[in-house]
């Protein structure tokens, strides 16, 4: 009696100090989501810059895209279901909006776990169809209401089980353990106390126990073998593979691989080794004999996962494959891991490099790899091209944002310069870098902080990223507090704009990312860093300053940095520019800079501006602007097939 007393009352005590301390760090984050929106009212230009987050940045939905027009034709019969899956859910779809906002939700965008939520769901739907027929009205709402329980169900699921945990939900969850710990501890001693004997039985299991599991299990990491399956594969048959998870922290660590093939879309990695040294990842949506091809090249602290963050319908990579094309996307130098050929390389040589070598070094690299494997393809898949004098028998267009398109345009003028040939048909160029005298007062400043004190810091801060696993991981999971507390996140939202100058981006979405996870994230030299400023401060879009005219001339043959504004004449292929109306980062001013010296050295250049931030072009949902690029890769006719070797043999018998 007195055992089964003392253990209720510690259960009781228990719980009873759980719940405090439960509420009492709920009140704590209701004070600071509170103090947070006080703070958002007060702070000025807050509408502009939070009038785009819409989507699953601050107020998630589980509601999927329309179909965009230009998927009308030729889109895959993949992406043709996940359309029909969203429109039959639009009805019952789940989302944190109030009933007075339910009118304009077709304007929110999608976002990556809405419409994996909707693939989830596909078996849900096999079996509906298959119910037994009713009559009328009846069958079909009775149809829908079977769709739309299962379809919340499916939801529900996913939301609770395909989640990482933030900061707060982890403090929730040490604070139940660490609490339970104490309390167990004290139960120990009271049975100790009250039944010695039963407790040295207890005890002794345990500890046995204990020791079988450490041995069994070590650390954090768990691999275990599971059977898989990739689409696109010339061997479909399952496989065994080794997959490691990271249970206990609870981090969203996907990789582009990942987002791909969970999208039914087939997947190669290419790495690439560059003539100083340096491992690329070169990523490939394959389509192995189309003859047109495109290119991707992501800016400044970014990847490859930009091109496809976006999901099915929104991504510019997933769009061009279903419109035919061969997809490459290009991840320039500069993660954490720092892949190189030397394994010893210290992280001061490695991270010395400017745009100078994204242009020179990184996308020659990868372009010529990727003529190396289209050749390779094409020729052994269609013989007749053997017989084919054209070098390259395929057409290759490049999509580029922000420093992605300096280092292309650096490498098609240097390319020309040194007469070797750059293999590109069409540049499409989303708010490309290289004019920048036109910016905000904060990038003024940041500039004259580079030119006045980089001599000094370069030694000392390599490059800008962040160092250690740890604060990589904390990172992942602030980001998804700043999402399960809009008011948190909108301060951190317009706190950033203010930083970046008020540019409106999702800046608070893009953390989110899984390409800011704890094992790895890409980052920026100083010397890439330094680049920029020195091009701001000249107004010139040129290559890298060494800082003396003797160290200049060993690299240019000059005491001056190759001013690339100068040889625009010979760009001898199509571009495109787009500009944001509202980006704040490469403001349009500047991009109009680019088409007007192209324009007078002439250059075939167009120009279209659209009402978006800086990193609007990759991160959102944008139908308008992948119709505008999609019209601008059509505008490359493939090329054409030649006849087939008993046709030319013919052909060459006639004389013709």
């Amino acid at each position: 009696m007195l055992q089964r007393f003392v253990d209720n009352v510690l259960a009781v005590a228990e719980e009873s100090v759980k719940t405090f301390t439960y509420e009492s760090l709920n009140n704590i984050v209701r004070l600071i989501n509170g103090v947070s929106a006080l703070l958002l009212t007060i702070l000025p230009g807050k509408a502009k810059i939070l009038e785009g987050i819409h989507g699953w940045e601050l107020r998630p939905t589980f509601r999927g895209p329309r179909f965009p027009r230009w998927m009308e034709n030729g889109v895959s019969s993949f992406n043709q279901f996940i359309y029909e899956l969203s429109v039959d859910s639009d009805t019952s779809s789940v989302d944190y909006s109030s009933a007075e906002e339910d009118s304009d939700r077709n304007i929110y965008p999608a976002s990556p776990s809405s419409q994996s939520s909707r693939v989830s769901g596909a078996s849900t739907y096999t079996k509906v169809s298959k119910a037994p027929a009713l009559s009328g009205s009846h069958q079909h709402s009775g149809l829908h209401s079977i769709k739309r329980v299962f379809t919340l169900r499916d939801q529900i699921v996913h939301r609770t089980t395909d989640r990482r945990r933030g900061v707060i939900e982890d403090l929730h969850l040490a604070i139940e353990i660490f609490i339970e710990a104490i309390f167990d501890v004290v139960h120990k001693a009271a049975h100790f106390i009250l039944s010695p004997s039963e407790a040295f039985r207890k005890l002794f299991r345990w500890v046995s126990y204990y020791i079988g599991r450490t041995k069994e299990n070590h650390g954090n990491v768990v691999e275990v073998s599971v059977t898989t399956d990739t689409l696109g594969e010339n061997d479909p048959a399952p496989t065994e593979q080794n997959v490691t998870f990271y249970q206990s922290l609870n981090t969203d660590a996907r990789t582009c691989q990942d987002v791909i093939t969970e999208l039914g879309y087939p997947y190669e990695a290419i790495h690439v080794v560059t003539a100083d040294g340096y491992v690329l990842l070169l990523e490939r949506i394959p389509r192995r004999d189309a003859r047109k091809a495109v290119y991707l090249q992501h800016g400044v602290f970014d990847s490859s996962m930009g091109w496809v963050s976006n999901g099915v319908v929104g991504s510019p990579a997933f769009a061009a494959f279903d419109q035919g094309y061969d997809v490459f996307l290009g991840n320039f130098r500069g993660l954490v891991s720092r892949e190189h050929a030397d394994k010893n390389i210290s992280s001061c040589r490695y991270w010395q490099y400017s745009i100078n070598e994204h242009g020179t070094e990184d996308i020659p690299a990868m372009i010529e790899k990727i003529h190396q494997v289209k050749t390779s393809e094409l020729k052994l898949s269609q013989p007749s091209l053997q017989e084919e004098s054209d070098d390259q028998p395929y057409k290759l267009c490049a999509i580029c944002h922000s420093l992605g398109g300096a280092a292309i345009l650096m490498y098609v003028i240097t390319r020309r310069i040194e007469e070797k040939p750059h293999r590109l048909s069409r540049l499409i160029l989303l708010s490309p870098a290289g004019f920048h005298q036109d910016s905000t007062f904060v990038f003024t400043v940041v500039e004259y902080f580079f030119l006045m004190f980089g001599p000094i810091l370069a030694p000392f801060v390599p490059a800008f990223y962040i160092p250690t696993r740890f604060f990589r991981m904390l990172l992942n999971k602030l980001a998804r507090d700043f999402h399960n507390y809009p008011a948190v996140g909108g301060l951190v939202q317009t706190l950033m704009s203010y930083v970046v100058g008020g540019d409106s981006s999702n800046w608070i979405g893009v953390l989110g990312l899984p390409h800011y996870n704890m094992n790895d994230m890409p980052g920026v030299s100083f010397q890439v860093a330094l680049h920029l400023a020195q091009m701001k401060h000249t107004g010139k879009f040129r290559m890298y300053d060494y800082g003396s005219a003797s160290a200049n001339m060993e690299v240019y043959g000059s005491p001056e940095p190759l001013d690339l504004g100068e040889h625009y004449g010979l760009i001898d292929i199509p571009v495109d520019l787009v500009a944001g109306q509202k980006d704040k980062v490469i403001r349009p001013s500047m991009v109009r800079k680019h088409y007007k010296v192209m324009k007078n050295s002439a250059v075939d250049v167009s120009y279209n501006e659209f009402e978006y931030a800086h990193l609007d072009f990759t991160f959102s949902h944008r139908e308008e602007l992948l119709t505008y690029v999609m019209s601008r890769l059509l505008l490359v006719e493939p090329t054409p097939k030649p006849p087939s070797s008993q046709k030319a043999l013919r052909l060459k018998k006639k004389g013709l």
